[in-house]
């Protein structure tokens, strides 16, 4: 029996052709989501608002991601692998320990002004009071990026670059330099956010930096 032409488009599998285009739709729509997320938090942002903005139907939307759970958890997932990619990197061609954490706060304000908006939204998953945990994954990136700086910090210490301070502590001040900026900093303002960071470094150093203790004023 002849077969008829609907029914080889059914039975013939998806070719390299089809999955390109949904991989580029996949794309698409990631980025779509990662500004919304970015600009109404996740509770702020539906499977409806994202299917909208792609000028798609939610059915469509669901044929790439089977929940808003799991679109998000590949967000955090692709933005954290980045960074800790791109900063590490950075660090691995630096010099002494000290410039290593240099290093890794400037290209970390690297990233963050490249991709401001995936910054935001992974940093989302990290501190904001959702029930949902679409971190997954993530985590384990998260703890090897803030790992590296301690590590930094611990090394400069060791070569008494730095006063011995707890390096957990100094990573977590450093660290929330770079969390809040995306608050209030502006793409377009006077400094760029690595100029910040330069700066919040400068007076970050002074009290890091080892040294004669100051006298104290009688």
């Amino acid at each position: 029996m002849a077969i008829r032409p609907t029914d080889t488009a059914k039975a013939s599998p998806a070719g390299p052709g089809t999955r390109k285009r949904s991989d580029v739709r996949q794309e698409q729509l990631i980025e779509i989501a990662i500004r919304l997320f970015a600009q109404k938090g996740y509770d702020g942002t539906s499977l409806r608002d994202i299917a909208d903005e792609a000028q798609i139907t939610k059915a469509a939307l669901y044929y790439h991601f089977p929940d808003k759970e799991a679109l998000y958890g590949r967000i955090v997932l692709e933005s954290m692998q980045a960074l800790v990619d791109s900063v590490g990197a950075a660090v691995a061609a630096g010099g002494t320990p000290s410039e290593k954490v240099r290093i890794f706060m400037l290209s970390s304000a690297d990233f963050l002004d490249r991709s401001r908006d995936s910054w935001i939204a992974g940093s989302n998953a990290f501190w904001s009071g959702s029930e949902v945990d679409p971190r997954g994954a993530a985590v384990h990136l998260r703890d090897e990026y803030e790992g590296l700086l301690r590590d930094c910090i611990s090394a400069a210490i060791d070569k008494g670059e730095f006063r011995p301070v707890d390096a957990a502590m100094a990573g977590r001040m450093l660290l929330s330099m770079l969390n809040h900026i995306s608050r209030w900093h502006s793409p377009g303002g006077r400094l760029t956010t690595r100029q910040v960071i330069d700066q919040y470094l400068d007076m970050s150093f002074a009290g890091l930096k080892a040294g004669k203790p100051a006298k104290k004023a009688r």
